[in-house]
């Protein structure tokens, strides 16, 4: 009997399986290809650094084989890579005549340039362009958020509202990463949280809002080193509102007698103090100074 092939879904999630490069420093591989003169300051390194970057590329590259599978019969990934850039720019174009979003629409084709190896790829598809304006999470009522009664949590709410944590690393966070007293660095003296594995497998320590301190370290009473601080986090709870309500409420303790950004119209640098911006992105595990002030600030 011959040997038994495997599918094509199986073919491309082993193929993202190689591309995995966890713990390994995504910015110092950028740094050797820039040195080698291999990469630009916006290139990729074609790894895939963080699991949480794996899961969704992996959902759409499996969404894009299994259309393909579907819509021409093609059970061979050779075959698809022969058409790639045919089979993606068509894949791409149906979703932009579907009216998916800009950021959807990107993500697809980040997905696929680096499942393909081809930086290029369906570069004749012009994608609407990101706009601060289309961004509606977290922005006002949600469809889901009825389901969600935050009576029933009210502990983990006021630990979101004074760490900013993500859903993944309030997961994580076990008891004995709240610290009572921070006995060094940027923090000495102040409660803080260790996070262990935050975004592309970076550990960071987060302030606490001043004021909020009773409402973190009450969750260490009487409760053992390695125990998760919380077993369970409600799936319809909006975690990225309070990362967002922590990012201001730190911003306007670390800048007095400052307001927030201006929430329309052009951002001049006299508007915010940038020092005290890059010490909320450190805090939310971005250290990009955009990111927190299109996102988290206006």
């Amino acid at each position: 009997m011959g040997a038994h092939r495997k599918s094509i879904v199986k073919e491309a999630v082993d193929r993202l399986e190689e591309k995995m490069a966890i713990r390994q420093s995504r910015g110092k591989a950028k740094a050797a290809l820039r040195a080698a003169k291999e990469m630009g300051w916006t290139g990729s390194t074609e790894r895939i650094h963080s699991f949480k970057t794996r899961s969704v590329y992996q959902g759409h590259v499996v969404r894009f084989v299994r259309w393909v599978r579907t819509t021409y019969q093609i059970k061979d990934l050779a075959q698809v890579d022969a058409r790639a850039d045919e089979l993606a720019t068509r894949y791409l174009q149906w979703h932009l005549e579907e009216g998916k979003s800009a950021y959807t629409l990107q993500a697809e084709r980040s997905a696929l340039r680096l499942f393909f190896g081809d930086r290029s790829l369906a570069q004749q598809v012009v994608l609407p362009r990101r706009t601060r304006a289309t961004i509606t999470r977290s922005r006002g009522i949600a469809a889901h958020d009825r389901h969600f009664q935050a009576a029933n949590w009210q502990p983990l709410l006021r630990f979101l509202q004074a760490t900013g944590l993500r859903r993944n690393e309030v997961r994580l966070l076990l008891v004995c990463d709240i610290v009572a007293c921070e006995p060094e660095g940027d923090y000495q003296g102040q409660t803080t949280v260790k996070v262990r594995n935050g975004k592309g497998g970076k550990s960071r320590t987060v302030p606490v809002l001043m004021g909020h301190e009773r409402d973190v370290l009450c969750l260490r009473e009487g409760r053992q080193d390695d125990e998760p601080v919380f077993a369970r986090i409600p799936k319809h709870l909006d975690v990225h509102s309070y990362r967002r309500a922590y990012a201001q409420a730190l911003y306007l303790s670390l800048a007095p007698g400052r307001s927030l950004p201006p929430q329309t119209g052009r951002l001049r640098p006299s508007t915010y103090d940038t020092g005290v911006v890059m010490a909320v992105s450190k805090a939310l595990g971005h250290r990009r100074k955009d990111v927190v002030l299109h996102h988290y600030l206006r």
